[in-house]
């Protein structure tokens, strides 16, 4: 839960959570899965606090953005993606073969993410924003952690 709450990326998540065991995997990956889902609501709301809806006739872009260039296309996929999975559309015989695969890619992605990161250009970014950042994530895992505990979600 807490990985799913704090950690910014779901493959970042999938990393966290897997060696601790499937059980924590899936649960961490579907908290992260519902908070990416809730930036839709999020971005549609404040962009109809920016300045509303233009009409669909409309070439101008003084009203704001239509309502179907609110919606990044990634949600989209994800939900109709979730609807094929959920109503059974993909046979079973695909469905492991394609986890195993999207495992072992999740696996070299995060590893080349890592393997890519530049020390020399983290010590020039400074100590204000390394602190900045520490001091945020440690915010975020206090807060997460004590909504967790507060939900009585995570037992004894």
């Amino acid at each position: 839960m807490l990985a799913g709450l704090t950690v910014y990326a779901v493959p970042q998540v999938l990393a966290a959570t897997l060696p601790i065991g499937a059980l924590s995997n899936q649960v961490g990956t579907v908290i992260k899965l519902v908070r990416v889902l809730m930036l839709g609501p999020v971005v549609l709301g404040f962009s109809l606090l920016a300045g509303g809806l233009r009409p669909a006739h409309s070439r101008s872009n003084r009203r704001g953005p239509r309502f179907r260039e609110m919606i990044p296309w990634f949600i989209s996929g994800f939900l109709a993606l979730l609807l094929i999975r959920s109503l059974g559309l993909i046979p079973a015989a695909v469905v492991q073969p394609v986890t195993h695969t999207a495992a072992l890619l999740t696996t070299i992605a995060m590893a080349g993410l890592g393997l890519g990161v530049d020390l020399r250009t983290v010590v020039r970014t400074g100590l204000r924003v390394t602190l900045a950042v520490t001091v945020s994530l440690l915010v975020l895992g206090v807060i997460s952690y004590a909504l967790i505990r507060i939900s009585g979600i995570s037992g004894p």
